[in-house]
């Protein structure tokens, strides 16, 4: 197995798009208030993980590591620290954006320590997908009708951006001027977007 799931609290009102992003074989791991997805997504765990301050522990005969309530790490960053320490490949996160902003925001910023420890990780809620872009370029098809580049890590040097309405090369985003909020790829073509120095956050948006 190389692909974890990791299932959060936050709402989810699209179940059908939330299952699209987990296949058979991927491992499963519930976050406290997550397990209330369960039945909706049709998907059992592997690892449960909380404090269980939101949901109570389902005795399960997954496994579970229970958490106390006083602790410096959130239930959704624990779980991120375990894909790490179990030597998963990529990670998708559901039901971890959306509800409380601090958690959300939190959620987001767990995708660099993801990245930084070279698991390809996605976040992905009722609308889009948030991803990092590093120096390795990526893609975006015309079938997501909307997408945005954020700076969320300090500064990013050296942005491309090519195929979509609004191109830049080699350009320069600061936290306190986010530009790159809703280009558009142009119809028939798939747009390229990287960045030479630092990090962004790349948001795909599937749906408005």
């Amino acid at each position: 197995m190389t692909k974890a799931v990791i299932i959060g609290g936050a709402p989810v009102s699209d179940y059908k798009r939330a299952r699209s992003f987990i296949d058979e074989n991927d491992y499963i791991i519930f976050c406290d208030s997550g397990l209330a997805h369960s039945e909706k997504l049709g998907i059992k765990p592997n690892l449960i993980i909380g404090d269980f301050d939101s949901h109570e522990n389902p005795h399960s005969s997954a496994e579970t590591i229970v958490l106390p309530h006083m602790k410096d790490d959130t239930d959704t960053v624990f779980a991120v620290k375990e894909v790490i320490k179990r030597g998963f490949d990529s990670c998708v996160m559901l039901g971890c954006a959306g509800g409380r902003i601090d958690h959300t925001a939190g959620n987001i910023s767990a995708l660099l320590m993801l990245e930084n420890a070279g698991v390809k990780a996605m976040l992905a809620d009722d609308y889009c997908e948030m991803e990092i872009l590093t120096d390795k370029e990526k893609y975006i098809e015309d079938s997501y009708p909307y997408f945005s580049l954020l700076c969320l890590f300090g500064q990013a040097k050296g942005v491309n951006i090519s195929g979509a309405l609004y191109p830049l090369e080699n350009a320069e985003i600061k936290p306190d001027y986010q530009y790159g909020i809703s280009n558009e790829p142009l119809p028939g073509e798939t747009a390229k977007v990287s960045v030479k120095e630092g990090r962004l956050l790349l948001v795909k948006v599937a749906k408005e």
